[in-house]
């Protein structure tokens, strides 16, 4: 009966699912060939397959955000060889690229007029399919019409239609007018797409629930795409059928004073718990207060987790308790407290008979304190009645694997053995590598927060070894050597570690570990995380002491160094979390590693990576005039979205070529800001409460299921706008200003070709170098410190920081109009005072005014009223005169520029200064989430 539950449940998923897309061959929305203007459902997500002659595509796609649709296609050329060189390239096989493509659809649909989106295809990489476009789509009925112009690949006009017919609602008729240009891609001599031409194709499309098809007839072939479209939106896509109920067993409860005589009623609470999957359980009972600290390990939402114990809890509590305080913990570590103060109210809402909103008046909930923080409990008091299973069990589709055998206890010892599979793919002796083996991982809990962590593998089998041409990485080589790796000992220690996780004080927690890191290093390090109750943001620091390991994994290489990555992590709109780390890379190369990932209801993860460093990589297609950058895109998936229980495991994957140097991070033994995210992003979402009391009717709530938080900035801008508009000086204040102003520059004009000499005279001077590389960089660093501000601040410090982001785009565009108009020549060419540039030489690149001294001014300005720091105005000046010193600029342009700043950051101050007037709140409702703006006189 319940098989015949699940697959009803599966069918109608899939049968009501609306999140369906109609993608192209080439894994966008679209037609057959050409785009449209359509970027799918938000967090609509499509693999497919293709197959267009001469081209085989394996594609995907999500729409990322609701105006923003992604997509990634691996394309194999038929009749074209990977590699000429049979010893070099001999398994390739055919030729394959890598394509990624975007597009931003910048008009939604109206009654009148047609949504209207731009994209870009091959963005990076070889570019062989490189092309932009602009489509405009406009549905009528069940009619669905494009019309667009492109360049590059699409070269002109395109049009396209889709009509739906109401009676057949799952078949589609499509035609296009396709204006790709064939005969210019790729060896199209070598290929059947020398013989293909612009013109109209057809097709029929059929779709059921995530399932789609298309055949289509061209003017020279047939194609076919097929597709499966998942829906990221949707919060589970399987039914929880065999879910556990609520612990529902009664007994009689004890007094206190039979509760602190006889330890077998703890013991018994103790118990209950860990048959829920709760571990790391510690019960203390004091002066009316019942006290739990636990985790679970299978339960995915914290509420839900902390709402199941404190069932349990009521049912095992002496009379006389008043208080239930639950502390929920991740590897030791206290995130989140809750409170119960008035268990009357919380059984009534537990049996429905209260809402969330009165109940919320009976609870608290806050962040962890050290202090919260229970001692162990005495072994032997609770050892009465306390037997883990000791027995190993078969699993299936737990912590991301397929199968596997485990055993674990209450106290989060755990043994585990279960298949790997890795693939690696694209590399020259071999289209596709893979590696399988038994993995066996033994964890052990040492005391209170110290644990030992191992790992041995043995290989199966695997053909990485394979690949036979070395690396040409001028980098130390700290992961290109991959191969040499596997072809070592078959059986190999992967990790053997200590981890001590501790927390020094509130919101600060840390992690001290040594030992095997991974196949590749060992060594000692540590991490140090600030993440600040209900903030959108959190900094951390990890330092890692390295030394690489031997290829058989017995003994260590002579290459060591030392890792230093600070990393800050912020929180955006729509679930969408970017993250820079700066600092020392694996190879000794120093950059920065930027990061953004978007959550979808589904718990789904999607992101991307990119690194920039001064590492010099030319392994293909970096070259020595243009080195490699490491880049990426990764996925975690939730498994409990596509089983029938609620789990905490997820499986992780990334792609990203895998015989890099540049850019490149050692696998940390435990971060931080991994494990504590889950919970800490549960405890800030809504009431915290999660899907506490598991309620049918509350199941549509913002609190159990929480709606996308959506952004709309443009009150606030257009607020701002008006504010500024209505400060704007009149015509007499402005005349008076404008006539001081050209004074100033007249005045500093005199003195241009003197303090230009007596800069050319001292132009070695070091201090002078100095100056001039300080002011250089200067208004970028401001540009930094002023969007910190804006993110991390108060109210007032932020309101301030977006003012003098906002002056510097003022004062940085008006400096570079009036460079446009004046078009005055630097003082490096002596070509005279006022004379104009060159023919030839770009005016954006013209000396006055001093785009530099207006952005300095312009940043430093707000502040220097806001917080009375007249000093502010030294660092400025100081900033705007050293481009001067190496004869950038001429001493007016500089006075000019600071002028032009100073009025725009004075402005802006003056007209949005009051904070209290752009004030924004996040308005939660069942389906929505909303902005608003509160506006005071």
């Amino acid at each position: 009966m319940n098989s015949c539950k699940f697959l009803r449940g599966c069918f109608s998923l899939i049968a009501s699912s609306s999140a369906i897309a109609a993608i192209s061959l080439n894994g966008q929305d679209g037609y057959i060939n050409m785009p449209n203007a359509l970027t799918g459902q938000d967090g609509n997500w499509s693999i497919g397959y293709s197959f267009d002659r001469p081209y085989s595509t394996l594609w995907t796609n999500v729409t990322m955000l609701p105006a923003l649709q992604v997509s990634a296609r691996y394309v194999s050329v038929m009749g074209v060889p990977g590699f000429t060189d049979a010893n070099y390239g001999g398994g390739y096989g055919r030729y394959k690229d890598k394509v990624f493509d975007a597009k931003l659809k910048l008009l939604e649909e109206g009654e009148w007029t047609p949504a209207l989106a731009f994209g870009k295809t091959d963005l990076f990489g070889t570019e062989l399919f490189k092309g932009h476009y602009v489509a405009a789509t406009k549905n009528f009925g069940p009619l669905e019409t494009t019309l667009g112009y492109g360049k590059g690949r699409i070269d002109g006009p395109f049009g396209g239609v889709r009509w739906r017919p109401s009676s057949l609602p799952n078949w589609a008729l499509v035609a296009e007018y396709d204006n790709n240009n064939y005969r210019n891609d790729f060896n199209a001599d070598k290929t059947f797409a020398s013989e293909r031409s612009p013109g109209l194709a057809t097709g029929v499309e059929y779709r059921w629930g995530w399932l789609s098809l298309q055949a289509a007839h061209q003017r020279s072939h047939n194609s076919i795409n097929a597709m499966v479209n998942i829906p990221l939106s949707e919060k589970e896509f399987v039914p929880k059928i065999y879910e556990p109920a609520p612990y529902a067993e009664t007994r009689p409860r004890p007094t206190d004073k039979e509760w602190r005589s006889d330890s077998t009623h703890a013991s018994a609470l103790r118990l209950a718990l860990e048959k829920q999957d709760y571990k790391l359980v510690q019960v203390q009972y004091t002066r009316g207060t019942l006290s739990l600290q636990l985790s679970n390990s299978r339960i995915s939402n914290m509420g839900r987790a902390v709402g199941r114990a404190v069932r349990t809890a009521l049912m095992f509590a002496p009379l006389e308790t008043r208080t239930i305080k639950v502390t929920y913990t991740e590897t030791d570590l206290p995130v989140a407290t809750f409170e119960f103060f008035n268990l009357e109210r919380l059984q009534d809402y537990l049996n429905g008979k209260i809402s969330r909103e009165e109940f919320r008046k009976f609870y608290l909930l806050r962040a962890a304190t050290p202090d919260d923080d229970l001692a162990e409990n005495d072994a032997k008091e609770l050892g009465a009645g306390l037997k883990d299973n000791e027995n190993l069990s078969v699993l299936f589709s737990e912590d991301g694997d397929f199968v596997q055998l485990k055993q674990q206890d209450s106290e989060s010892n755990r043994f585990k053995l279960a298949p790997k599979l890795s693939f690696y793919f694209n590399d020259p002796s071999g289209a596709l590598h893979y590696d399988i083996n038994l993995s066996a991982s033994y964890d052990k809990r040492l005391a209170k927060g110290l644990y030992l962590n191992s790992t041995v593998a043995a290989t199966v089998l695997e053909d990485v070894s394979a690949v036979k041409q070395p690396s040409n990485s001028l980098l130390p080589h700290v992961r290109s050597d991959v191969a040499e790796y596997k072809r070592g000992s078959k059986a190999k220690l992967y990790q053997l570690m200590l981890n001590k996780y501790y927390q020094p004080a509130p919101e600060w927690y840390g992690r001290v570990s040594a030992g095997i890191y991974e196949e590749m290093y060992g060594g000692a390090g540590g991490q140090l995380l600030y993440a600040p109750t209900a903030s959108r943001w959190a900094v951390d620091i990890a330092v890692d002491a390295l030394k690489q390991r031997d290829f058989d994994g017995l003994g260590f290489r002579p290459y060591s160094t030392v890792t230093a990555l600070a990393s800050m992590h912020y929180k955006l709109p729509y679930g969408m979390t970017a993250t820079a780390r700066a600092g020392r890379f694996l190879a000794k190369d120093n950059g920065v590693r930027f990061e953004l990932k978007r959550r979808f209801q589904s718990g789904v993860e999607i992101g991307a990576w990119y690194t920039y460093t001064d590492g010099k990589d030319i392994t293909s297609p970096g070259t020595p005039s243009a080195p490699y950058h490491d880049r990426g895109i990764f996925f975690t998936l939730p498994l409990s979205s596509m089983l029938t229980f609620d789990s905490k495991s997820k499986a992780g994957f990334s792609i990203s070529p895998w015989t890099r140097d540049v850019g490149q991070m050692v696998t940390s033994p435990g971060d931080l800001y991994s494990i504590l995210e889950d919970p800490s992003q549960d405890m800030n979402v809504f009431d915290g409460l999660g899907n506490f009391a598991e309620r049918a009717d509350e199941q549509s709530h913002p609190g159990v299921a929480p709606p996308v938080e959506r952004y709309n900035p443009w009150p606030r801008v257009r607020l701002r706008l008006d504010d500024s508009a209505s400060a704007l000086p009149d015509l007499p204040g402005s005349l008076k200003g404008g006539l001081l102003a050209a004074g100033a520059i007249g005045i500093a004009s005199l003195s241009d070709k003197r303090w230009d000499n007596f800069i050319r005279d001292h132009k070695d001077n070091r201090l002078l170098k100095g100056w001039d590389s300080f002011s250089s960089v200067a208004p970028w660093l401001g540009v930094g410190a002023a969007g910190a501000a804006m993110m991390l601040g108060n109210d007032r410090f932020s309101n301030t920081g977006l003012i003098a982001l906002q002056s510097a785009a003022v004062a940085g565009g008006s400096s570079l109009l009036i460079k446009q108009a004046v078009n005055r020549s630097r003082p490096e060419p002596d070509s005279g005072h006022w004379a104009t540039q060159s023919a030839g030489k770009s005016k954006s690149d013209s000396s006055f005014p001093s785009n530099h001294a207006a952005m300095a001014f312009a940043l430093a300005t707000p502040f220097a009223e806001e917080y009375d720091a007249p000093w502010l105005y030294g660092v400025a000046t100081a900033s705007s005169l050293g481009r001067t010193a190496q004869r950038k600029h001429w001493l007016s342009d500089t006075v000019a520029g600071g002028l032009i700043g100073y009025v725009a950051g004075h402005w802006l101050w003056k007209a949005q200064r009051n904070e209290g007037r752009y004030q924004t709140g996040l308005n939660l409702g069942p389906d929505q989430i909303g902005v608003t703006v509160q506006k005071s006189y």
